[in-house]
């Protein structure tokens, strides 16, 4: 049961970078989404943190709300 969920997980992480427009952007470089990835995980480690995490929450709730009103 825990690796399906694990995969369920996985498969809605992807969905993310997918519906945040990453891969088309990024003409679906793996290189370029990491990097991206690693870049956001030094600024959760950094001193900003809170900020940043404040910040990119309220981006995500609002193209979520976005997403859903298009639907």
């Amino acid at each position: 049961m825990k690796r399906r969920e694990r995969t369920r997980k996985l498969i809605e992480l992807g969905g993310l970078v997918t519906k945040a427009g990453l891969v088309e952007l990024t003409d679906d470089d793996r290189a370029v989404l990491f990097g991206l990835m690693v870049e956001a995980a030094a600024t959760l480690q950094g001193e900003h943190r809170d900020q940043a995490l404040t910040l990119w929450r309220r981006r995500g709730r609002r193209a979520f709300a976005d997403s859903d009103a298009e639907s």
